[in-house]
């Protein structure tokens, strides 16, 4: 089964990104000493806060979408799909945490791999449906 390990590999440095953003959240909560379970204080934690609540959000479109792709298209270009998709949320974190305003790049980077992941094995799976669909005619 190492067929699609380098997606494996990508789905799971994804998740290990989400946990150390956990880890920050809790960190940022106990240095501005906001209390679970409240989600509003300190500036900073709510920060921390918001960028683990998008990336979850963000989550649960990217990891379907890299899996599909990566059966019905092509596995190497998923895992690199995804790991564009590790660097813009890592940049994401980065700048919207020091500065909200400035997120846009990272933000804009991950939601381009999501996006080509998303409408590039959507584009796929159709076409392999019409074409079952005509064979079977």
């Amino acid at each position: 089964m190492s067929e699609y390990l380098h997606v494996a590999m990508v789905t799971l440095l994804a998740l290990a990104l989400f946990f150390w953003m956990g880890v920050r959240v809790g960190s940022a909560r106990q240095r501005h000493a906001v209390t679970a379970p409240a989600t509003t204080g300190h500036p900073e934690f709510e920060r921390h806060f918001r960028v683990q609540a998008n990336t979850l959000e963000g989550l649960v479109l990217f990891l379907p979408a890299l899996w599909l792709f990566a059966i019905y298209v092509n596995e190497p270009i998923a895992a690199g799909l995804g790991g564009v998709w590790i660097i813009g949320r890592i940049m994401y974190m980065m700048s919207y945490v020091k500065d909200p305003a400035k997120r846009g790049p990272g933000f804009g980077i991950q939601a381009l791999a999501t996006l080509v992941l998303l409408l590039s094995g959507l584009g796929w799976v159709a076409w392999l449906m019409v074409a079952a669909l005509l064979q079977h005619s």
